[in-house]
């Protein structure tokens, strides 16, 4: 399962000069006083008149003759337009793409949107807990030596409680690089999971004051698995690639620290109980009108 891709617009504020991410040029050159080389290229759907990007070089966002500004992402895919009135002449983005500026000459205006853009996040293979047809679907990279991941730990099971048939949690694994027992950590949560236990072992893991590769057959035997199938399970290809999977996707997503929440493919920027249900609750009224 992917979560769908849409686009959300709100009032706000911040200002970057825009630099434009593509070239007319030839593929390279040199004169007295300069040289140089296109590092990327792709064909527009429209001509453009302004162009802005993310410094992260995530994502594009060109306004065209046609009164739209059409966003690509970084492989050159168009992912939607945002219409806009035909005196908007200029656009601008901010450095994590949240927030994109435009002048309207006509209108003498000038405008702040919103920008959400709606992760696809792979869902099918991963630990699940909730109600498996509910309608918002909360997906957590997450990092078992994070002490951050788990004191969220028990605010999610507060959000699944308060929101038992409208919400299911997806967990992810990111276990960052400067913690050597995240990756083992992981599989082992995986292993336990081939059995049936992975949120036990889950909870388990973050209720240790610290991991540690001695805990990860201790856990096991305390939660009654079958510590040989347990051993295979965490040493198979097949758990290590779901892993890499989930590295790869999290890199692709511009995630880089845990914890790191998703709820209908949308970023929580505010990890709290109030800032979670406000999100649930724009997805179950947003869901409801379609």
């Amino acid at each position: 399962m992917k979560l769908n891709r849409y686009f959300l617009f709100g009032m706000s504020c911040l200002l970057l000069t825009a630099q434009p991410s593509f070239s007319a040029m030839e593929p390279s050159g040199m004169n007295d006083k300069l040289g140089w080389k296109v590092v990327r290229e792709f064909q527009l759907a429209n001509p453009p008149v302004d162009i802005a990007h993310s410094l992260d070089g995530r994502y594009a966002f060109v306004l065209t003759a046609e009164n739209e500004v059409e966003v690509y992402d970084a492989a050159g895919t168009l992912q939607g337009t945002i219409p806009v009135d035909k005196g908007v002449t200029s656009i601008a983005l901010d450095p994590r793409g949240q927030y994109l500026h435009m002048s309207d000459r006509e209108k003498k205006k000038f405008y702040t949107l919103a920008v959400d853009v709606i992760a696809n996040i792979t869902t099918d293979d991963a630990p699940t807990k909730g109600n498996k047809d509910a309608p918002v679907t909360i997906a957590i990279f997450s990092d078992f030596q994070c002490p951050y991941c788990g004191k969220i730990a028990p605010l999610l099971e507060q959000v699944l409680k308060k929101n038992d048939q409208t919400v299911k949690i997806v967990f992810k694994n990111l276990p960052l690089p400067n913690h050597e027992e995240a990756q083992p950590a992981a599989l082992a949560a995986l292993a336990a999971g081939q059995q049936g236990k992975f949120w036990e072992y889950h909870d388990k893991l973050f209720a240790e004051e610290k991991v540690e590769t001695t805990d990860f057959e201790r856990i096991a035997k305390e939660l009654g698995l079958d510590i040989d199938m347990f051993k295979k399970d965490m040493a198979s290809a097949q758990l290590q690639n779901q892993l890499r999977a989930d590295m790869l996707e999290a890199q692709q997503l511009g995630v880089t620290g845990t914890p790191t929440v998703f709820i209908n493919g949308r970023k929580l920027e505010q990890r709290s109980l109030e800032g979670f249900q406000n999100l649930i609750d724009s997805e179950v009224e947003r869901l409801k009108q379609k």
